[in-house]
Order: structure tokens, then C-alpha cells, then sequence
């Protein structure tokens, strides 16, 4: 089994009235290569007549951003055309690529009528012969993610991206970034192997696991060290767990607001490109 290099508590860091948990990046560590961001978005209520989601038209380049819709619903929309509303249990794949500009924000219905909302955001860096690429975007609704029920039914696996035995995740990945979300009642029991050369994000959205041995809470992300091949969970109560594993791309990695890229002259050109209008044009 892999040890535990350390064990990471999210921040607490609020949106407008939009309850947010910042897991990566935080004081005690900045990524987990390629996994680069990750916001947990409530949970919460919303009443009737919100203003919903706060993330109106903005850019990205050079990295993907994967959305995992557990409560509510998210209305994208993107300067490539792309348009959907992904409700809960839906997951949103984005290449930000050579450069767009999307909005996430609330359906119409959901600023009506209120309910429970809480969404993760994931973003996963590109590696440099990508940064450049055509951005695409692909939303998928809860009935078109391959579940898998596991222990006896006692946990149950949404494969994103990536494999299980002979399942394909739901989008597919070009650097074979395994990606997903399970759910386990309380007293399930997982082996779930993961090559020693892959770095791992097991980030707790709610209830308890013991994973080789240590206790991990919800809102807690685990460093592991590269010294084994599986992961041993058990759930210590009902529980949600978000789960990846990828090859490190060892890149440079150079962050500013919305942009990822290698170098600093490389994000100074994405600010510039943007400001003239190469990220595409928004219409209201």
C-alpha cells in the first residue's frame, strides 16, 4: 500500500454567497501535478429567486477544467458556440486550450425555484504540446456516465475518464488521466490499484474513509508518496470521494487568474491575444 505523505485541509473561501472550499491550491500545497485547482461549491440552499452562480464570461488557456455537478444545475456557455444546462449528477469537460471564453452560471429554473447546490471544479494542466490546441467542450448528464457497483453493492463508482477493468469512463482522456467519483455506505470496503508512477488526488467531499490506514474527513485531500500500488479504503461512514490518478507531466507550471502555461512570456501572450480579441467573441 502507498503511504501518506500528508494530509490536506480545504480552505474555506467564499464566493459572493456562494459557500466554497479551496482544496489545491492552499498554504500547505500548491498541486498535485497535473491536478492544478480544485473549488468544492457548496453544500448549500439556495432560496427561490437567486442570483445563482457567480462565474459570468471569462477566460482560460492552457489547461482543462472538469465540473462535477453533485446538487443544482450549471448553464454553460462558450465563445466556440457550445451551450447546455448539465443538472445534478452531470459532469462538464472543458479544454480551455489555445484560449475562450465561457460563463457557468445558474439555469433560469434553478434562480427561480432555489434548492440545494454543491459543484466541484477541477482543473487539470496541458501539457506543453497541447496548450495550444483547439478548445472543445462535451457536458454529459447523469445517465450517460458509466456507474459501477462494487463491494455488493455498497459503493458505487461514476467513471469519468480513464478505466475500470474493461468499462471507459464517460470522456475521454488524451493523457489517460483516470478520473472519478464514489460513493460508499457506511462499512464499504475498496483494493483499488493505481501504478506507483502515477501521482494520486483522493479529495473527501463528505463523511469519512480510512484510506492504508489513515482516517481521512471530508473536506481533507491526501498526499501520497510514491512507495506502492494500491490503495486500501474503508468507510468509516456514508461517504463521497473524488478520485484521479495521472502520470506527471514535470513541466514548468506558470499560473496567472485564468491562464496556465509554461513560462512567463507565455502567459504575458495569452493577456495580450485575449485583449485582441483571439479568444473569440461573447454575445449576451
Amino acid at each position: 500500500m502507498r503511504t501518506i505523505n500528508k494530509i490536506h485541509q480545504a480552505a474555506y473561501s467564499p464566493i459572493a454567497d456562494l459557500v466554497t472550499y479551496r482544496a489545491i491550491p492552499t498554504a500547505s500545497i500548491q498541486y498535485i501535478d497535473p491536478f492544478l485547482f480544485l473549488n468544492h461549491h457548496g453544500p448549500q440552499v439556495y432560496q427561490r429567486n437567486n442570483n445563482g452562480l457567480p462565474f459570468g464570461p471569462h477566460p482560460h488557456r492552457g489547461m482543462e477544467t472538469v465540473t462535477f455537478i453533485l446538487e443544482g444545475d450549471i448553464a454553460h456557455k462558450d465563445s466556440s458556440g457550445h451551450e447546455s444546462v448539465i443538472q445534478a449528477g452531470g459532469v462538464q469537460w472543458m479544454r480551455a486550450g489555445k484560449g475562450l471564453i465561457h460563463a457557468e452560471i445558474s439555469s433560469d429554473d434553478f434562480k427561480q425555484q432555489g434548492g440545494p447546490l454543491e459543484i466541484l471544479q477541477l482543473w487539470i494542466n496541458l501539457p506543453a504540446r497541447l496548450k495550444m490546441s483547439e478548445p472543445f467542450y462535451i457536458g454529459k448528464q447523469r445517465d450517460e456516465i458509466p456507474t459501477l457497483p462494487l463491494d455488493n453493492g455498497r459503493a458505487e463508482v461514476s467513471l469519468i475518464s480513464g478505466q475500470w477493468n474493461e468499462v471507459k469512463g464517460a470522456f475521454d482522456s488524451a493523457d489517460s488521466i483516470f478520473l472519478s467519483t464514489i460513493k460508499f455506505k457506511a462499512g464499504a470496503q475498496l483494493e483499488i490499484p493505481v501504478p506507483s508512477a502515477h501521482n494520486v488526488f483522493f479529495y473527501v467531499i463528505s463523511g469519512e474513509l480510512a484510506v492504508n490506514t489513515a482516517n481521512v474527513k471530508a473536506l481533507q485531500l491526501v498526499e501520497f508518496n510514491h512507495d506502492g500500488d494500491e490503495l486500501k479504503i474503508s468507510a468509516q461512514t456514508d461517504a463521497v470521494l473524488l478520485l484521479g490518478h495521472a502520470m506527471p507531466l514535470n513541466e514548468p507550471v506558470v499560473s496567472q487568474g485564468p491562464f496556465v502555461m509554461n513560462t512567463q512570456q507565455e502567459i504575458a501572450e495569452a493577456y495580450q491575444d485575449y485583449r485582441d480579441g483571439k479568444f473569440g467573441s461573447w454575445e449576451e
